[in-house]
């Protein structure tokens, strides 16, 4: 309706991310914030899409994975993507197959071992177990130790300065990628070959993230302290009956959990913001940065900030975060 001055692309052309007009065929696509040229692709779990005529073209992956994750003081989000949080002092099965009544044998189980690591009461997973037949892979002070054998089982161990890695295949059924930080977090990526359910406080892995609280008796729980309980690995165990906020124990530690928790929220993160939902990470690290108070308080806060990254990276995005000041790793930071 009126007139503006500047100036625009020629019919045919538009205009790129650098002020140039292109054709079509040269137009850049945009993710996380960030542009991508023609030709260029990024991936996801089950898809890779390429970058053509300023959109993106997805293919579906030949097989799928999904990932459940174990972070801090008891914050799990499982394979469908439901989160909860609990503190319980025993051992509880993360994921087992061989759930179903037809076919109770199990090839795989994975157990996690929570101790007191707070005064306030809350847990951190210290210990992981994993069962592979007569393979057993034992996660614990850092470092691994394997007893035991299964030919049936092909693995591999990689490490590096920030994790242990486990790629790990059961011929037929599963390739699984564990991964671990040596400290509180734990990563179980599971791409399947067969239609056997899995189970444990993982969930049961069906796309479904409403019923993912299914106890060891095959009904959905009502809340999920009733859904943990029932995967104690030790029925000896005392039951949880609350879930522990630790910041109302500690309330002189919320202000400079908040404040260090707060790059979550930052320009440092805003590539990833509207590709994960930052704020149950950011949740989750207030919250574990009020709860260690007895040593490690840092290394708490540094892990929870690091589940985010590595959400961000499963979408594409990458973030370097860390500085010599802030979080980081010692060592290989100039490497």
């Amino acid at each position: 309706t009126k007139c503006e001055s500047g100036c625009v692309c020629a019919d045919g052309l538009y205009e790129n991310l650098d002020g140039r007009c292109v054709p079509a065929e040269e137009c850049p696509c945009e993710y996380g914030g960030l542009a991508y040229g023609r030709g260029e692709y990024i991936q996801t779990e089950c898809e890779i899409c390429t970058c053509t005529k300023g959109k993106w073209k997805c293919v579906q992956k030949t097989r799928c994975s999904s990932t459940c994750n174990l972070y801090g003081e008891g914050h799990i989000t499982t394979f469908d993507g439901q989160r909860f949080v609990f503190d319980g002092n025993c051992e509880y099965i993360l994921a087992t197959d061989g759930c179903s009544v037809n076919r109770p044998i199990s090839s795989f189980k994975i157990v996690t071992e929570n101790v007191i690591c707070g005064k306030s009461g809350v847990t951190c997973s210290r210990s992981i177990s994993i069962y592979l037949g007569n393979l057993t892979i034992i996660l614990r002070d850092e470092t691994f130790a394997i007893s035991g054998g299964n030919p049936g089982i092909r693995y591999k161990v990689k490490k590096n300065a920030l994790h242990l890695t486990f790629d790990i295949i059961i011929p037929g059924k599963y390739n699984m990628t564990l991964i671990w930080n040596k400290h509180m977090n734990f990563f179980i990526k599971i791409s399947r070959e067969t239609q056997e359910t899995i189970c444990g406080l993982c969930g049961n892995y069906n796309g479904n993230m409403k019923d993912d609280f299914e106890t060891r008796s095959k009904y959905v729980a009502s809340n999920e302290l009733e859904f943990v309980n029932s995967w104690k690995e030790n029925p000896l165990c005392g039951d949880v009956y609350f879930v522990v906020d630790p910041c109302s124990k500690n309330p002189y530690r919320k202000a400079w959990a908040e404040k260090t928790c707060s790059i979550i929220n930052s320009h440092v993160f805003s590539a990833c913001h509207n590709k994960v939902n930052r704020m149950p990470y950011y949740e989750a690290c207030v919250r574990d940065s009020c709860g260690c108070d007895i040593g490690g308080d840092c290394q708490c806060m540094c892990d929870a900030i690091a589940v985010y990254a590595m959400a961000c990276l499963e979408k594409g995005i990458c973030i370097d975060w860390r500085t010599p000041e802030f979080c980081p790793v010692y060592c290989e930071y100039y490497n």
